[in-house]
């Protein structure tokens, strides 16, 4: 199934054979887009809203001198812009950091499955505010915590959010973000990042191997971070990352 990892961990099972078909039916065929592709510039108006299968994607914005703040981390599962459907175009940008297979749900279908399926309805209607959720605790995140807290809290979010829909493997799971990537979602700067990369992994924390990252230690980072898992709304199964 194309949509197979939507709400994966969060209520899926909640959802019925006619609306997990319904979901289907609303998706276009998958595509695949080459990594650092922007596809959706800030001020577009869209028709349809973007369903990510596999890779990852971000939100982001830039400011006048063209540096970035990254918005958010989108991993398999989510519609990378349902916010779209009802504003009709977006106030950021949206880009591949990885390859992405990706659907896409035309907003004219999105419409007649809220009209037949008032239950699914509710349930994207969740997925939108879990995603204010993850906003709302990157804000935390930025205006409280130390430079080290802040990458701590992002890793043990992103290991999560993926061992919640089956990617991840003894703690390790695929990273295709560059340390500029990562200064970008925590408000540092590289030589930062690096620094604390360097003292997690000599910590016995963390271990950093080409593109993947293992989390050694997933509680002592939890706690480094003030990172807890109840604002991700977890609920089908539990999640041990």
């Amino acid at each position: 199934m194309i949509s197979e990892h939507f709400l994966q961990g969060r209520r899926r099972s909640q959802l019925s054979d006619q609306e997990k078909l319904a979901i289907e039916e609303m998706l276009s065929p998958p595509v695949t887009i080459p990594r650092r592709t922007t596809i959706i510039r800030r001020g577009e108006e869209v028709s349809r809203s973007t369903f990510l299968i596999s890779g990852f994607m971000c939100r982001y914005i830039d400011d006048r001198n063209g540096f970035r703040q990254f918005l958010s981390l989108q991993t398999p599962g989510d519609f990378v812009d349902l916010h779209g459907y009802p504003l009709q175009r977006l106030d950021h940008e949206i880009t591949t950091l990885s390859e992405c297979r990706v659907a896409y749900a035309p907003h004219h279908k999105i419409t007649a499955v809220l009209e037949r399926f008032p239950h699914l309805g509710r349930m994207l209607w969740f997925a939108t505010v879990v995603d204010a959720a993850l906003h709302r605790e990157w804000i935390f995140r930025l205006g409280r915590l130390d430079a080290a807290g802040r990458v701590a809290h992002f890793l043990c979010e992103t290991c999560t959010r993926l061992a919640a829909v089956g990617c991840v493997t003894d703690g390790a799971f695929d990273w295709p973000l560059i340390q500029q990537d990562l200064a970008e979602a925590t408000g540092l700067t590289s030589v930062h990042v690096n620094r604390v990369l360097r003292q997690l992994r000599q910590s016995g924390w963390l271990d950093v191997s080409g593109r993947r990252i293992a989390i050694l230690d997933f509680e002592r980072l939890a706690a480094l971070g003030e990172f807890s898992d109840d604002y991700l709304y977890l609920g089908d199964t539990p999640q041990t990352p």
